[in-house]
């Protein structure tokens, strides 16, 4: 395939064989590829809950639902994630945890797209305001042996949880985490910057939608956000979709974080839906705007998720000016597939799986073109 490299802006042609990249090599081209398309490393998104109107967390889920959302990001150039299940009862979370298990068994997209589960929730602070639009009845301390029933019924796919360490005996549940191979980030939390600095200590190593999940008026210093800003341990992941974060919040967050900042969707079931009032497991009645934001019925100043994904963000920072297209994507590729420990973490370079996104970009509008997974193109990403 020839395109222009993500990073360097000149026209490439990448070699694929047996699913991986075997050459990259730069082309003498007259013009200089201006009217080629950008070439770029699959993006990777920690944290979806749903789109297209599928739901990963309203019962009963069905493993159609998990694959063709798995189809559905790939076409959007998502070609690793994490899907997400929030606050639940225990029961719910073990069924929705050994549906999406059974869909990876069965499923070769499903098997390839999905790189583990991300569990945000139960374990948050059950103070308004930390705890966002998750359901109050269903938060309960960190509890070890269910967390274990719920692995089990993944499958072993857990890879992530979100957790409050605000909660007595955080510190050895988040150690017990990490020894087991479950990475730990602290979201929806009330905690102090000492219950923050033991948690960091403890292992956990990404902060979930920093910035989002928290209380609406917080003392100006010290705070659990200052907290996770200064600790460079930790991978600062943010929503950049205009409404979660204003723009100083995200350039600092850039700025503090670099080359573990991190971009998720967050996104929902109403992503890529019409505007209007509607009904969700997490939050309840919702309101979807024509500008995009998506907040609590009643209460527009508390958000229920978001409807943007993953490739309109990276466009969204590049308008902005916050940082070039290179920063950008990296921060919705490399980043996350870094921390998971991918070998897409390569990014574009000899030897990396061939996950590859072709795109466009008219300033701050990105626009897939083809999406390859492993060397194979998205049928999708063909219509």
């Amino acid at each position: 395939m020839i395109g222009k490299h993500y990073r360097t802006g000149l026209p490439i042609e990448v070699g694929i064989r047996e699913g991986r990249i075997t050459a990259v090599t730069e082309l003498e081209m007259s013009p200089p590829g201006d009217c080629l398309p950008w070439l770029a490393p699959g993006l990777v998104d920690l944290q979806v809950n749903g789109g297209w109107g599928l739901d990963l967390n309203t019962a009963p889920l069905c493993p159609d639902t998990v694959v063709q959302l798995t189809r559905k990001l790939k076409s959007q150039g998502v070609t690793s994630f994490c899907p997400t299940l929030i606050t639940n009862s225990s029961v719910r979370l073990a069924e929705a945890a050994s549906i999406i298990a059974k869909a990876v068994r069965l499923n070769r997209d499903a098997a390839e797209g999905i790189v583990g589960i991300h569990l945000e929730g139960p374990f948050l602070s059950p103070e308004d305001g930390p705890r966002g639009a998750h359901p109050k009845q269903h938060i309960v301390p960190p509890d070890w042996e269910a967390l274990s029933r719920w692995q089990d019924a993944a499958d072993g796919l857990i890879r992530i949880i979100t957790l409050s360490p605000e909660w007595p005996g955080s510190a050895s549940f988040i150690a017990r985490c990490c020894e087991s191979g479950i990475l730990v980030s602290i979201g929806h939390t009330a905690a102090t910057p000492e219950q923050i600095r033991e948690a960091v200590s403890a292992g956990a190593v990404m902060s979930t939608h920093l910035g989002n999940g928290a209380h609406l008026m917080l003392p100006r210093h010290p705070n659990y956000l200052w907290e996770q800003l200064a600790a460079d341990e930790l991978y600062g992941c943010m929503i950049a979709d205009g409404h979660h974060l204003p723009l100083s919040v995200l350039a600092v967050i850039l700025r503090m974080k670099r080359n573990r900042a991190i971009l998720v969707s967050d996104a929902v079931s109403l992503s890529g839906m019409p505007p209007g009032s509607y009904h969700l497991h997490i939050g309840g009645d919702v309101v979807l705007t024509a500008e995009g934001r998506l907040h609590l019925a009643g209460q527009p100043e508390l958000l229920a998720g978001s409807a943007m994904m993953l490739h309109n963000q990276v466009g969204y920072l590049v308008e902005a000016g916050l940082c070039g297209l290179p920063d950008a994507w990296d921060c919705a590729s490399v980043h996350p597939a870094r921390l998971l420990g991918l070998e897409q973490a390569a990014g574009l370079e000899v030897g990396a799986p061939a996950d590859i996104v072709s795109f466009n970009i008219d300033g701050g509008k990105l626009s897939v073109l083809q999406c390859w997974k492993n060397g194979r193109i998205s049928p999708q990403s063909q219509e």
